[in-house]
């Protein structure tokens, strides 16, 4: 019984370990994807908080069409929160965005407010 449990968890750590660190990262976004998050994007100009962005599922780096390359922008969708409440107001809407790797200031990350 007891090496019955030892192969299974020996077969479960080989495959872990076999894993590359990107292919980990995807099953890891695929877990967080399923059990949702509540993400808030906030741009800079500067020291300034110029735009938020809150709902955010996820986040992700747009790859080429063709050749499977990670191009230099993100994108996703999520709420503009204009009031910066960090909340879905009346007339806040759902909209697409991108950044660019190179020049835009952001900060992701969840909503620890609600």
């Amino acid at each position: 019984m007891i090496g019955k449990h030892l192969g299974a968890l020996s077969l479960a750590l080989l495959i872990a370990t076999g894993c590359t660190q990107e292919q980990q990262n995807v099953i890891g976004r695929q877990i967080q994807n399923w059990t949702g998050t509540d993400g808030v994007l906030d741009i800079y100009a500067g020291e300034k908080l110029q735009m938020r962005f809150i709902k955010i599922d996820k986040m992700s780096t747009a790859l080429g069409t063709s050749d499977g390359t990670a191009r230099p922008y993100r994108f996703g969708y999520g709420y503009v929160d204009e009031n910066l409440n960090f909340k879905v107001d009346s007339g806040e809407k759902k909209v697409y965005f991108e950044l660019s790797d190179y020049a835009t200031q952001y900060i992701f990350y969840e909503n620890y407010k609600d």
